[in-house]
Formats: C-alpha cells, sequence, structure tokens
C-alpha cells in the first residue's frame, strides 16, 4: 500500500490534479495525508487524513508520517510529495532500485545534494529505523561556496552518518522553461515550483560568489547575506521577469487543470523540433 503525505496551504487549485494522478499513476490501494492550512473544508473529502497541522513545511511532513504509521504496515510505503507536484508516470516499487529510498535531488538549485520533500518514496520502515526527519539544519557548501542548509537537510544527514546509498530523481526536461520551476524528474515525476508562495529560487538571483575565505565564518555569512540583499534589490527592479514569470505558471497551472498532455511541453517527442529545447 502507498502512503502519500502532502502538504497545500492557502490555495486549492493543486487539490484536484495532484490527486488525479495520484489516482492514475498509484492506482486504489492508496491512502493520500494532507495538511491543508487555510483551504476550504469542502476540499477535505477526498483525503484519508487532512487537518491544518502547525508549525513549518517540514514540521508537517513529519508530522504526517507520523500519522500515516498509525495505518502503515512497516512494508508499506510511503510517499511525500509537495503540494504542486504529482507523479507522471506508473509508480511501482520498482522505483526504488536497490535503494531504501528515491527522491528528487535539485542539482539544478545551486547544486543542492539532499532529498527534496517536492518527491520522495521510501518504507514506513526505513522512515522509522532512520529517524526520519524533513527539517534543515545540517549544511553544506553549495556551487557558490556559500554553507547553507533547506528542507532535506537532516534527512541527509542521516543517510551519509549511515553510508546509506539513496537514489536521486534528477530533472529529465529536454526543454526548460525556467532553471529550476516546471520540471519533471526522471520521468516519473512533475513540480511546479513555489506553487504557493511565490519564493524565489536561489538559482535565478544572479547571486555571486563568496568573497570571504571558510575559516572567517562570521564574515562569510555577512558577505553572504549582502550578497542576497543585493540580489534581491535587483530582482526587485527586475518586474517584468517577476511578472512573466508568474504569467508561465499560471499558464502550466492551467494547462495541467485542462487535462491536456502538458508533459508534451518539458519533454517533447524525439522529432519535435530542436529549436523547442533550452
Amino acid at each position: 500500500m502507498f502512503h502519500v503525505l502532502t502538504v497545500h496551504w492557502r490555495r486549492d487549485v493543486w487539490i484536484e490534479p495532484q490527486l488525479r494522478f495520484i489516482e492514475r499513476h498509484l492506482g486504489p490501494d492508496t491512502r493520500v495525508y494532507a495538511s491543508l492550512n487555510g483551504i476550504d473544508r469542502a476540499y477535505w473529502t477526498p483525503f484519508a487524513f487532512a487537518e491544518e497541522l502547525p508549525g513549518t513545511h517540514a514540521e508537517k511532513l513529519n508530522a504526517l508520517a507520523a500519522i500515516a504509521r498509525a495505518e502503515a504496515d512497516p512494508d508499506d510505503y510511503l510517499l511525500f510529495m509537495d503540494g504542486d507536484a504529482f507523479p507522471i508516470a506508473p509508480i511501482t516499487p520498482k522505483l526504488l532500485g536497490d535503494t531504501p529510498l528515491a527522491a528528487v535531488r535539485r542539482d539544478e538549485n545551486l547544486g543542492d545534494p539532499q532529498p527534496h520533500p517536492c518527491f520522495c518514496m521510501t518504507t514506513m520502515r526505513f522512515w522509522d529505523e532512520i529517524g526520519g526527519d524533513w527539517r534543515p539544519g545540517y549544511t553544506w557548501t553549495n556551487a557558490l561556496g556559500y554553507r547553507t542548509t533547506d528542507v532535506g537537510a537532516l534527512l541527509l544527514q542521516r543517510l551519509r552518518e549511515r553510508h546509506i546509498e539513496w537514489k536521486p530523481l534528477l530533472r529529465s526536461n529536454r526543454v526548460n522553461l525556467h532553471p529550476v520551476w516546471f520540471a519533471i524528474y526522471g520521468d516519473v515525476v512533475y513540480h511546479q515550483g513555489a506553487g504557493f508562495r511565490g519564493k524565489v529560487a536561489r538559482a535565478t538571483l544572479d547571486l555571486r560568489r563568496a568573497r570571504v575565505p571558510s575559516w572567517l565564518p562570521i564574515a562569510r555569512r555577512v558577505d553572504k547575506q549582502l550578497a542576497y540583499r543585493r540580489a534581491m534589490r535587483r530582482r526587485a527592479n527586475g518586474r517584468a521577469t517577476a511578472a512573466s514569470e508568474q504569467e508561465l505558471a499560471a499558464e502550466m497551472l492551467t494547462e495541467i487543470r485542462s487535462g491536456r498532455d502538458f508533459c508534451q511541453r518539458l519533454v517533447p517527442l524525439a522529432n519535435d523540433s530542436d529549436d523547442r529545447r533550452s
């Protein structure tokens, strides 16, 4: 059995398409547990569990896993999934290969190395064995030379400390409408990106590389903060770019909700024109 754990926040527009694709590619032997903060209760009915959970995104996912534990057998499968993500191909145990966990890894986001919760598959047994935890905290050096952390960091730490290999699902777009958003991973999952909060991707901020050596950690953190603030000011001045991204996001959502094969826009058939690729 699959236990799908997902978080929606103040927008109901992703509920129908996500449930539609889950039903299509996971089948009836599936339970979906959701945190539905700020969403009308009329949308809660299809879920095996629905509640307005407190805390951060990571804390909500951890709480949903704890709730699913009461219903799941140890060898049942957990599928963590962002509200603006869903499978686009059949999901079976074969996706794990010879590993206990498969997850999106966003190399395109300044080399993020951690499992990302937009899509992660494992078993209830393994999640409990490693004390699975989506919270940030553990850090790494990103492609620009800055120490950083994000959702999934503690999970990465657990895996590394135990020398456990996991299967990364990498971006498989042939057409990239955006460096980070509108992504297909491993040819099995779609993730819109920033589907609820309109956040800015770090990879699109044009951040400069670190200028302060790593042996001056306090000065290095200040340098990172200054670089980020400058990048955000440039971003604020580039209203046309931001408006274009929002327009594209709305267009993709409309295609997804319409039932059309939106994936052809991102992974066109081999005989499609090469000039559509990027």
